[in-house]
């Protein structure tokens, strides 16, 4: 089976390809270095011809909310455009348990995804939500140092291994078109500041983590619980102190 994968350079994308291939299938990597554009559109139908499925792991590192969902709606509408000239049959998307209900900056273009793509292709689609992934503590030590000190998000988070999101993604596109389908949360809840801590301590990298709060509806579900999967949602297998052992051995 040809599997194209949306955003195949990225922390997840790449991931994605690694599963396309461990799964047995082709992956056909849809990024600026394979001469396609996810934003201009520009080679994606000629890059789709004979797939059986497209799975759209782009990102975006803005957190604002107005480049936040130009970049999700622009992605999302040029992919379905693509794959209904190419003929593909199944897009497969991820998204983020809890950002319909927060809606704010980031999660605001997750929510516009999300709307796009339950209203516009028809029966053609599977959506799968998890939580935040391990290496989401690493990107907050890549962009949140200031001076000597390491500042995040007070931020209720229930990590899973994006590894695991990539297989399950896999997984889907290589079935019939679902929909919603269950969501896939972390083993268990972790504090973000404590999950940075061990990151910082366990490569060496000794400041102080200050934790704080952000300001508006962003901020306030991070810390309410928002960002949390419901009883009984599925878990994933891998801990966060399993994972960082992988990064560090």
């Amino acid at each position: 089976m040809k599997i194209v994968v949306a955003g195949a350079t990225g922390m997840l994308g790449s991931r994605v390809v690694d599963a396309v291939r461990a799964a047995g299938h082709e992956p056909v990597s849809l990024s600026r270095s394979t001469g396609t554009d996810l934003m201009t559109g520009f080679g994606l139908a000629e890059a789709m011809r004979g797939a059986s499925a497209v799975i759209d792991a782009s990102a975006t590192s803005s957190t604002g909310a107005r480049k936040s969902i130009d970049f999700f709606t622009t992605v999302t509408r040029n992919l379905l455009a693509a794959e209904r000239a190419a003929g593909v049959p199944h897009h497969v998307a991820i998204s983020i348990i809890g950002a319909v209900k927060v809606d704010a900056n980031y999660y605001a273009g997750k929510t516009a995804q999300e709307e796009i793509l339950t209203a516009a292709h028809g029966g053609g689609w599977s959506l799968l939500r998890t939580t935040q992934f391990h290496e989401f503590a690493r990107q907050l030590v890549g962009h949140g140092r200031v001076g000597p000190l390491q500042v995040v998000p007070k931020m209720r988070s229930q990590p899973v291994a994006a590894a695991e999101a990539a297989a399950e993604l896999v997984a889907i596109a290589a079935g019939e078109p679902r929909g919603l389908g269950p969501e896939l949360a972390g083993p268990r809840e972790e504090r973000m500041s404590n999950l940075v801590r061990r990151y910082l301590a366990a490569t060496g990298q000794r400041r102080p983590v200050i934790e704080v709060p952000i300001p508006g509806a962003w901020g306030r579900g991070m810390r309410d619980g928002s960002l949390l999967p419901d009883p009984g949602t599925r878990l994933g297998r891998q801990t966060y102190d399993e994972w960082l052992a992988g990064q560090v051995g």
